[in-house]
């Protein structure tokens, strides 16, 4: 699909070059459509850069819907394990996205918004859910914390070490 296609490329124009270089040219040359079938589907920058953020958010937001089995504290252990999937898993350009979405949003307001209110969503849970609502809440934080690291060094860390950690964080949940 194009649309995908092109948030692939705004990603990776972000990714190798930085924000000064997300221009619309530069991503429908690497897109390899037109710059007229680029704004088709995002008439702007700003539209572009909302499409990264809404995709990450998505693609969590459905990662986390699939581990979650209802169950009490259920949200927390899918938390953990929608951040090892996306963190581990054989497409590691989850992990740029989540990147190359803060990074173009970060200085605009407006534009981070929705990740905002995503963040509040994520780690604003009901404390009934959990066992030791306090514990969820830190095993959430740690996920979002190695999201951070990752992001800045994608191979600080071997498959084992993934492993171990997240069976560490699974643990702290069934304490």
């Amino acid at each position: 699909m194009k649309r995908e296609a092109i948030l692939n490329a705004a990603e990776l124009v972000l990714c190798e070059h930085g924000t000064q270089a997300l221009t619309l040219s530069a991503v429908a040359d690497r897109a390899g459509v037109s710059k007229g079938g680029l704004l088709y589907h995002f008439p702007g920058k700003e539209a572009l850069v909302q499409g990264l953020v809404h995709r990450v958010i998505e693609e969590f937001d459905t990662l986390v819907a699939a581990h979650d089995d209802g169950l009490p504290g259920s949200y927390s252990r899918a938390f953990v394990e929608a951040t090892f999937e996306i963190l581990t898993g054989s497409e590691g350009a989850r992990t740029r996205r989540r990147w190359a979405g803060i990074t173009a949003a970060a200085a605009d307001p407006e534009l981070v918004a929705p990740l905002r209110e995503a963040m509040v969503r994520w780690h604003r849970r009901d404390p009934g859910e959990d066992a030791d609502p306090v514990t969820a809440m830190v095993v959430r934080l740690a996920a979002e914390g190695l999201w951070e690291v990752v992001g800045q060094n994608p191979g600080i860390f071997d498959p084992g070490r993934y492993e171990a950690l997240r069976e560490r964080l699974l643990s702290l949940l069934r304490s």
